[in-house]
């Protein structure tokens, strides 16, 4: 739960956003999601110096190269020329995370990055959003989730494509009733921003066995809970992005989340490969009879 003071300093942050032209409110999550994406791989790289320092060896598996070091957020954050920082997000930073390479290129985030557009274009908002985000604290994923989750709840309940955020309470109640096990193979057909597959996780987290262990940590259950456990599909680009982002700040490295229309006819079937659907899909318009997977 995050206190007080973080929703002012989150709340500032979406106004200065709406103050500065940006009003959409899909439009400012997902800016807010690439900027925190930024700086989640520079307090990675970091994690991995100092790790490096400690065993004095070389860094293993660098994000950066050498030439890429100005590109990171512990860099760019410092630099007193707004226009600078503008030039440098946008023309070398931005594309850097939209094609990102190694061991984070398969990752669902930066597979939904290809469309991503950088919408701030005011110096000025740049430097004093990056000074904002710096200030929010996101060591720990309980925090980077409550956070993300308030984001999230700021969003209207209906959007123009017929998509619907679901409660929390309610999210957490229809987890609970099903009891998800530390095997599932989990999806939700209309994942938006991923809160049934991230109240999944929270709920595997905390179950633990007849002896008090926490069951994740049980033969194979970490390795299937990162890979193999998540899955989403949702046809809007832009959710794509923002839902990923969420199950990532949730401790979630590799959820499968796709592009699909779960109703279409060409994806009929794919239900059979998991063992729990979780959704709340109400469906809002019309569809052609004919693509409609056969049931």
């Amino acid at each position: 739960m995050i206190t007080g003071e973080l929703k002012s300093k989150v709340d500032r942050l979406w106004t200065t956003f709406w103050n500065n032209g940006i009003s959409n409110p899909l439009s400012v999550i997902e800016q807010i999601s690439y900027l925190l994406f930024i700086k989640r791989l520079d307090d990675l790289e970091l994690a991995k110096e100092r790790k490096a320092q400690r065993l004095n060896r070389p860094v293993q598996d660098p994000i950066f190269s050498v030439e890429q070091q100005h590109c990171r957020w512990s860099h760019f954050k410092n630099l007193t020329d707004a226009e600078e920082m503008l030039k440098l997000v946008r023309d070398e930073t931005f594309p850097f995370i939209k094609n990102l390479g190694g061991p984070l290129a398969a990752n669902a985030y930066t597979r939904h990055m290809k469309d991503a557009m950088f919408l701030i274009a005011n110096p000025a908002l740049l430097a004093n959003v990056v000074g904002q985000i710096d200030q929010i604290p996101m060591e720990d994923r309980d925090t980077k989730g409550d956070l993300y989750e308030y984001m999230l709840s700021k969003l209207s309940t209906a959007g123009t494509n017929g998509q619907f955020r679901t409660p929390r309470h309610i999210i957490k109640m229809m987890v609970e009733l099903m009891a998800p096990g530390p095997r599932e193979i989990i999806c939700d057909p209309a994942c938006g921003t991923a809160g049934f597959l991230v109240a999944a996780a929270e709920y595997v987290r905390e179950q633990k066995d007849s002896a008090g262990n926490l069951i994740l940590n049980g033969p194979g259950n970490r390795d299937h809970f990162d890979a193999e456990m998540f899955h989403g599909f949702d046809f809007d680009a832009t959710m794509l992005r923002i839902g990923s982002m969420n199950l990532m700040l949730h401790g979630i490295e590799d959820p499968k989340i796709e592009a699909r229309d779960s109703l279409s006819e060409d994806h009929a079937g794919i239900e059979e490969a998991f063992t729990l659907i979780l959704a709340n899909p109400p469906f809002k318009g019309s569809i052609e009879q004919s693509t409609i997977a056969k049931t």
